[in-house]
């Protein structure tokens, strides 16, 4: 992908967010993972499920 190619497709993703409404852009937002797993990665969950059996 060329330069331009993709200095066009982020010009068009830019223009579609910026014409949806801002309340869709709000109900659109994922929710957070936990900070457990943001911090550590898959290390606290694997000791979770080792530690339930």
């Amino acid at each position: 992908m060329s330069f331009q190619d993709y200095l066009k497709y982020l010009t068009k993703l830019f223009v579609q967010y910026m014409e949806t409404p801002k309340e869709e852009r709000k109900q659109r937002k994922l929710p957070r993972e936990a900070w457990s797993s943001r911090w550590f990665g898959a290390i606290p969950m694997s000791i979770r499920m080792l530690l339930r059996k």
